[in-house]
Formats: C-alpha cells, sequence, structure tokens
C-alpha cells in the first residue's frame, strides 16, 4: 500500500509547531495526532532539504525514506508522521534507515 503522503504546507508547518519530535544519525521524525476531520488513516511526508544536495539526491533520498517507512509498516493508523531526512542517510543503506525510523517512532509513541 502506498502511504497516504501530506502535501499541505499549512498541516506539515502544524505538525513542525504542535508534533513531537525524536532525532537519529540518519534522520527526524516528528509525530502529531492525525486531526479528527482527516478520520483515522495516518498520513506520511517525506522531507530532504536543500542541505543534502541538487534535486536528484534529494528525491534519491526521499525514494530511500518511502522504503524505510514501507519496511516499518506505515502509515500508521490515527497518526501524521514527517520523516526529515540528514546528511548522514545519504550514505546509509534502507536498512540503517528504517531500524532508525523504527526506533524513532517507539520512542514517540507512535509504534510499540
Amino acid at each position: 500500500m502506498r502511504p497516504t503522503t501530506i502535501r499541505s504546507s499549512r498541516e506539515i508547518d502544524r505538525i513542525f509547531r504542535e508534533g513531537a519530535r525524536s532525532t537519529s544519525g540518519t534522520l527526524v521524525v516528528l509525530a502529531s495526532p492525525t486531526p479528527q476531520e482527516r478520520g483515522p488513516l495516518g498520513r506520511v511526508a517525506f522531507v530532504a532539504g536543500t542541505k543534502l544536495g541538487g534535486a536528484v539526491v534529494r528525491n534519491r533520498t526521499k525514494r530511500l525514506l518511502r522504503e524505510a517507512v514501507r519496511a516499518t509498516g506505515g502509515p500508521w493508523p490515527e497518526w501524521d508522521v514527517i520523516v526529515l531526512a540528514r546528511p548522514a542517510a545519504l550514505g546509509a543503506p534502507v536498512a540503517q534507515i528504517a531500524g532508525d525510523l523504527r526506533k524513532r517512532l517507539e520512542s514517540l509513541g507512535v509504534t510499540s
């Protein structure tokens, strides 16, 4: 199943403002409960900033993040999650990113 993506900048800003944050070497994860009007389905946003490099590098990094979300069972019901790549994610294998993501989600209470 393809993750439902958060595309609205207003919603992404809300999660950055109000969401809980957990950081590892390869990524930053922000999580916030999905608003009631959106229903019970969880959503995910993938962020790769310009500090990582050009468009090709950022798009490749977002593909790695998407694969890590699939490997960890996302999207997670009733949670909006932002996965933000850090520079260390560029050379990291998907298994490492998925492991970091799993630990960050557990620390935020999204998964058990």
